[in-house]
């Protein structure tokens, strides 16, 4: 297995949940998103076991390659999942991008492609195509990137991307993963073919297997293997009541106008998959246990990812290990506030999947020390 944590660069982090993404106003935090405090969380992501942080991307939030770009010398393993959406940057510049930050990171860069799933939000970035379109012209770009990180001079002309006489000079070492996700028909297709992670928000263990289940068919028609991913938030406590007061006091933060008015935009969304998470909720506070330990509250005023593990460090443990079952081998997670999640899981869960033989620490154990700010260890 493989745990990811998550940089809140939508607004900031805070103690209730922030709202934000799909054309969604973020509501007020209390943490700014600086470099400094998104440096703390980076840093304890990387001494606690993360593998690397996604940060997101869109008009909602800081831009993912600038702000990794300063986070990365603050530190020295963790991995930056950077969000990007295909289409807005020309291929062969997106190539070169991408290796730039590989090379000069030490190999830290993973892609999370986002074709975007509100036209609107699109034509504000002069984005004008529909959503088939956009997935179409993903796997262009897609084939054109991985070409030129082979060192290829392409030469491509598709319906919707042209490229003539492209050649990179520096290649990236290694070739970045590609995280892809989407739950629609030509969502399916680009993933199958070009994506070496799938990843899928978090429903319960029988619909993600199915949904696995879904890609892996499709994959092997194109002869391909993929890796598994699940993007879900968590509230891991000591106790498992001590979690489920959390929750209720993260529920209790939430008034029904702030349910009114983010269901209504969030209903406007042309993703399938943000259809499914609003499904789990159904707009009401109540029955919002969807799967044991599985919550639902935090999709009533988040867009994306809305639903968390809730439960005993234990009780976390054990619905990790569900999903393992039906194929999941990766996890990106958060919590609110993120600084204190990540130690929260990172000390309580991680070490019990360790001892149960499922996780190893990717951290040197000479790295896993505290590390002060600006990245440099005192010499001794």
């Amino acid at each position: 297995m493989k745990f990811h944590w998550f940089l809140p660069t939508n607004g900031g982090d805070g103690r209730q949940v922030v709202s934000g993404g799909h054309g969604v106003e973020h509501g007020n935090a209390g943490r700014p998103a600086s470099v400094p405090y998104l440096g703390q969380i980076a840093r304890s992501a990387e001494q606690l076991g993360f593998e690397a942080a996604l940060t997101p991307t869109g008009a909602w939030c800081e831009d993912a390659w600038l702000t990794t770009a300063m986070l990365a010398p603050l530190s020295e393993r963790l991995k930056f999942l950077v969000a990007f959406r295909p289409g807005l940057t020309s291929p062969t510049l997106a190539a070169q991008m991408a290796a730039t930050f590989q090379n000069l990171t030490e190999g830290r860069l993973l892609l999370n492609v986002v074709t975007g799933g509100e036209s609107h939000e699109q034509r504000a970035y002069g984005d004008l195509l529909d959503k088939d379109g956009r997935y179409e012209r993903c796997g262009e770009f897609l084939s054109i990137v991985r070409r030129l990180w082979t060192g290829e001079e392409v030469t491509y002309a598709g319906r919707h991307l042209r490229v003539e006489g492209a050649k990179l000079q520096q290649l990236p070492d290694p070739v970045p993963g590609i995280y892809f996700g989407g739950s629609s028909p030509a969502a399916g297709e680009v993933a199958a073919e070009h994506a070496d992670v799938y990843l899928t928000w978090g429903e319960p263990p029988a619909a993600v297997e199915k949904k696995v289940q879904w890609i892996r068919e499709l994959a092997e028609k194109k002869g391909r293997e993929l890796t598994y991913g699940l993007r879900v938030h968590t509230i891991s406590r000591d106790t498992s009541e001590e979690a489920w007061a959390e929750a209720d006091r993260l529920l209790e933060g939430i008034s029904d106008d702030d349910i009114k008015r983010v269901q209504d935009g969030l209903k406007r969304s042309e993703s399938v998959g943000q259809k499914n998470m609003l499904a789990l909720n159904e707009g009401s506070k109540d029955g919002l246990e969807i799967h044991p330990n599985l919550w639902a509250g935090v999709g009533l005023v988040r867009g994306g990812a809305g639903t968390a593990l809730v439960g005993s460090h234990e009780e976390v443990a054990d619905l990790i290990e569900q999903y393992a079952a039906v194929g999941i081998d990766e996890f990106v997670l958060s919590a609110y506030p993120h600084l204190e999640g990540a130690y929260h899981f990172g000390e309580g869960v991680l070490p019990l999947l360790e001892k149960r033989g499922v996780w190893t620490n990717p951290a040197p154990v000479s790295n896993r020390s505290s590390v002060p700010f600006g990245g440099q260890r005192a010499a001794s």
